[in-house]
């Protein structure tokens, strides 16, 4: 019998999902935990995380939870500091602002840019210590379709998402030697919470038209792209951005 599937399980491992109280990063989360990873959910509030710690442990998954700001560059070390030793970093935490050019602040710009961007540095150097001693270790960082796209209203978004894809091919070049693989995820439009306003409104419903899938994804979706990613079949894909949109990227200023 084949043993091929078993190159996508993640038995022994520990995978840490930012953002994961909800949307993708709840999904990719649980997916990674399926797959047999012991998973570590990350968000701003305790509070929110004990029902999705709750709903892993009661299918029989290992699952702890890491509450602390991104923002929090001392409370995102000792958090680090007090888990256990991290193999699979899935970097999801991504805020936007959808303002236009014209109405954002320099500040504003700076902000942003620091949370979606300057913060997955900062993290990816306090969890690569570690994988550097084993010698095998999974970076994955959440972009989006947009970065390529560039859609109005989102322009310290479009900059930081753009500056993930990037940051992933810098990290692959200066870590592929060591076992670690560093690559970007980029998810086209998925139907989040996040993304209900814009699914019921004539841009959303024109999005979804010139898809050649002729719908909005189903956040579930994107965990399989996850898996991979963060796998053993992974082992020699390394500074690349793996899109996941059903076709929209090609389409979508068509």
């Amino acid at each position: 019998m084949s043993t091929f599937p078993d190159q996508f399980r993640l038995d022994g491992r520990t995978a840490l999902v930012t953002g994961s109280a909800r949307g993708l990063g709840w999904e990719m989360a649980r997916g990674l935990a399926e797959a047999g990873a012991r998973v570590l959910l990350h968000g701003r509030s305790a509070d929110r995380l004990e029902p999705r710690l709750a709903e892993l442990r009661a299918a029989g998954f290992d699952a702890e939870g890491l509450a602390f700001d991104m923002a929090d560059r001392e409370a995102m070390r000792e958090a680090i500091a007090g888990a256990s030793r991290i193999d699979v970093l899935v970097h999801n935490v991504g805020e936007r602002d959808r303002r236009l050019f014209t109405e954002i602040t320099s500040e504003d710009f700076a902000r942003l840019v620091d949370i979606d961007l300057s913060a997955a540095h900062a993290l990816v150097k306090v969890v690569v210590p570690a994988m550097l001693d084993q010698g095998w270790g999974r970076l994955i960082l959440v972009a989006s379709i947009v970065a390529d796209l560039a859609v109005p209203g989102a322009v310290s978004y479009v900059a930081a998402k753009g500056g993930l894809t990037a940051l992933a091919r810098a990290l692959a070049a200066e870590l592929g030697a060591t076992g670690i693989t560093a690559n970007a995820l980029s998810p086209g439009f998925f139907a989040t919470e996040t993304n209900a306003r814009l699914i019921a409104s004539p841009q959303g419903e024109k999005q979804r038209d010139r898809c050649p899938a002729k719908r909005w994804a189903d956040p579930k979706e994107i965990a399989g792209a996850a898996i991979f990613l963060a796998s053993p079949a992974a082992s020699y894909v390394n500074g690349h951005t793996l899109v996941v949109d059903g076709g929209v990227s090609a389409t979508y200023l068509a």
